[in-house]
């Protein structure tokens, strides 16, 4: 057996692994009392950076990872790719594998009438790329966010008061509000993204409640 058509299982059982994980520790979107907010919307399927949709296993494993990594952007592109527009991948990110189909071109000897045939060996190939979330410096239109549902004026001065009095650190990308007990964070949508801004401050004090659970608030 070849190197590449040992390494084809483990690439399947790696996104399939990937994918599994997801799926117990997903969210159910139909909940969430906000809106996707990238500008592309609820795309069916992740987009390369130059608006082509992947396929196959891909979109699986770019769908899982978006759920775990928490981002709302469907657009991915590699290293390279970023650096060519101008943008760097921000210190610390990990990317997501993706696969694509290749063949290698043998000479072999057939047995039974000792000639040499050409063959064609499928095998696939992994390569990393990583969300525009996850990448500072790129055209603004890759960060291009949707229409917001609330109103700006709509937040609570108390609310805001409060919650910068915790101290806790607040980033808000993404589609999806968790707490990060890693890095010790709290990522939120965007408070535009939120029906309204009761919405936005419920959802941001039950985080807060995770996050005063950290080991060194205790």
């Amino acid at each position: 057996m070849t190197k590449n058509a040992a390494s084809k299982p483990d690439i399947y059982t790696r996104i399939t692994n990937q994918i599994i994980t997801a799926l117990e520790a997903g969210t159910k979107p139909w909940t969430q009392p906000w809106q996707p907010s990238h500008a592309a919307g609820a795309v069916s399927r992740p987009l390369r950076f130059n608006g082509e949709a992947y396929s196959g296993i891909n979109v699986l494993t770019l769908w899982a990872s978006a759920m775990e990594r928490h981002l709302a952007a469907p657009i991915w592109m590699t290293f390279k790719q970023a650096i060519e527009l101008g943008g760097h991948v921000r210190k610390g990110e990990t990317g997501s594998p993706v696969v694509y189909a290749n063949t290698l071109k043998r000479t072999e000897t057939d047995p039974a009438t000792g000639q040499d045939e050409e063959r064609a060996i499928p095998f696939l190939k992994a390569y990393t790329v990583f969300n525009v979330e996850q990448i500072e410096g790129l055209p603004a239109h890759y960060y291009a966010l949707a229409t917001g549902v609330s109103n700006p004026d709509q937040r609570i001065a108390s609310a805001e008061t409060f919650f910068q009095a915790t101290g806790a650190e607040i980033h808000h990308s993404g589609s999806s509000a968790c707490y990060i007990p890693s890095l010790d964070r709290i990522h939120m949508p965007a408070f535009e993204a939120f029906r309204d801004a009761e919405s936005y401050y419920a959802t941001l004090a039950h985080e807060i409640t995770h996050w005063t659970r950290h080991d060194s608030r205790l």
